[in-house]
């Protein structure tokens, strides 16, 4: 099996981030209620004063504001997957798994119609919270070991976060350029 993180790595930016900016630029009254406060929260993970799992559910907060939702991201992922990297592309398999931090409501859709498995951040719409804990980091590599997942031959990453899984994986890649360049990754022993 293969493993992709998602945004940044075969996708080139951050979707969560994306949908919310075609959004509130479709609801510009967003861009006076929530963008400052998403800001803030940016300015305040930055200087150490906020985790980044607190940083995300607070920016996540903008999904409860989205009353047609169901449209709006088919919306979103009719004009943005034609950005999917060709090179995954060109080498997707139907057992590829792909795990971001990004909330599965925003990548389940794309993943369905890649016709792979996915493992995203499950937040809840409604309520406004993670449910369970945010799949970034530590996180990943602990799902990935704790679940009954045939051994990860090769892992894809855009960020040194995601260390723990490359260290599970035969062989770990890292993924620069927008999701354009792929290359060994980095020997920490030679770092």
């Amino acid at each position: 099996m293969n493993v992709y993180d998602f945004d940044k790595t075969i996708f080139p930016t951050d979707s969560a981030i994306g949908f919310c900016l075609w959004y509130m630029n479709r609801h510009p009254k967003m861009w006076m209620t929530f963008f400052p406060k998403a800001i803030k929260n940016l300015v305040l993970r930055k200087l150490g004063k906020m985790s980044e799992e607190r940083m995300q559910c607070e920016f996540f907060g903008y999904l409860t504001m989205v009353d047609d939702f169901d449209v709006q991201i088919e919306r979103y992922w009719d004009r943005n997957e034609k950005r999917i990297a060709s090179w995954y592309l060109a080498q997707k398999k139907p057992d590829d798994l792909i795990i971001s931090a990004s909330p599965k409501c925003i990548i389940e859709p794309i993943v369905k119609r890649l016709g792979v498995k996915c493992v995203a951040t499950n937040y809840d719409r409604k309520r406004g919270i993670i449910i369970g804990k945010l799949m970034y980091g530590k996180e990943k590599a602990r799902y990935v070991a704790s679940r009954d997942f045939p051994p990860v031959e090769e892992f894809y990453s855009d960020s040194f976060s995601d260390a723990p899984l490359a260290m599970r994986a035969k062989k770990a890649y890292l993924v620069t350029k927008r999701a354009t360049k792929v290359v060994d990754w980095p020997n920490v022993f030679t770092l």
